[in-house]
């Protein structure tokens, strides 16, 4: 009696292993059928071993990936070697809810999965076997990060004032657009306008009245324009645009229209209400143009045209 305690205590131990691992443990015939369903399993599906036993897998969890899972376990069973997926390649194989404290703010819990072969006496592959391992916290904290960086690139290419593209960001997008006319030789156009009298603003109302204003400007502007328009602010009152696609009399009926809208308006700030205007400049890209510089100082030539013609208008560069 004492020998077959001996014999068999080693196998409670194991036993007692898989049940208290923090790792999910499925083992399965090659019909998906449950042979071995750990507590781990147990306490995030809800669903017992002796429930689950010789159940078709499937049949119990329907949200599991079908045909990618059968297409894994076969090639497991054919070559007779492991297979693992990250949570970066699927999110989870089953679809329990993330229990930790400390990654509250995920909904489900991300799982990494090694798939193994188990082979009987012959050598033949018999069953499989699913690790999952709750990476929850891994993940979590990864997406954070990631999340972080974009936000911090994101900030990096912003006006902070008006939530434009900031003047690198967007002149950089000005000389794509002219290496892409270079290429194609499409019809597009630049805009330069600024705010007219944009000192007397400041003088009269202060600063604070002032950014009002500028952004006010940048967000009229943005709503007359398309998705595929690109405004940024490139300094102080003064605001680009490029306008793909676009010739010089569809560029002139879209800044008309933000002329107006400007013009029109009244900015309502905590001072006085303010109305301002503004002047605009277009340039037609051409091959006069042989630099984007040189592209946007034609814009900006056709901005001074406007103010030394009486402000509050539109100059397409000639």
């Amino acid at each position: 009696m004492a020998i077959d305690q001996a014999d068999t205590q080693p196998y409670h131990w194991l036993v007692d292993m898989l049940e208290s691992v923090e790792v999910g443990l499925v083992v399965l015939d090659l019909e998906f059928r449950v042979q071995v369903w750990n507590g781990f399993m147990e306490n995030h599906s809800g669903i017992t071993a002796s429930k689950i036993h010789n159940q078709v897998l499937f049949d119990l969890f329907p949200d599991i990936p079908k045909a990618w899972l059968t297409r894994k376990v076969d090639a497991v069973a054919l070559l007779n070697t492991r297979a693992f997926t990250s949570w970066e390649q699927r999110p989870y194989l089953f679809r329990f809810r993330n229990t930790r404290p400390i990654t509250g703010t995920e909904d489900y819990m991300f799982q990494n999965l090694t798939i193994s072969p188990l082979s009987g006496s012959t050598g033949e592959v018999e069953k499989i076997c699913l690790m999952v391992y709750d990476v929850t916290d891994i993940a979590s904290g990864k997406r954070a990060l990631e999340q972080a960086n974009k936000q911090l690139a994101r900030l990096s290419m912003t006006d902070r004032l008006t939530g434009l593209l900031n003047r690198g960001a967007w002149e950089n997008l000005v000389g794509a657009e002219y290496e892409r006319y270079r290429r194609y030789s499409q019809a597009t156009s630049l805009v330069m306008f600024d705010i007219d009298f944009f000192k007397k603003v400041n003088d009269n109302y202060g600063h604070l009245t002032g950014d009002e204003v500028i952004k006010h400007a940048a967000a009229t502007a943005k709503s007359n324009l398309r998705q595929s328009d690109s405004i940024g602010r490139y300094g102080g009152e003064e605001f680009g645009i490029i306008l793909p696609e676009t010739d010089a009399e569809g560029s002139r009926i879209i800044c008309e229209r933000i002329r107006q809208s400007i013009e029109h308006s009244i900015v309502n700030t905590t001072t006085a209400p303010v109305r301002y205007t503004v002047s605009i400049g277009i340039a037609q890209l051409s091959g006069s143009a042989k630099s984007y510089t040189k592209w946007m100082q034609q814009a900006d030539e056709a901005l001074y045209a406007a103010k030394k013609s009486g402000r509050n208008r539109v100059v397409v560069f000639e």
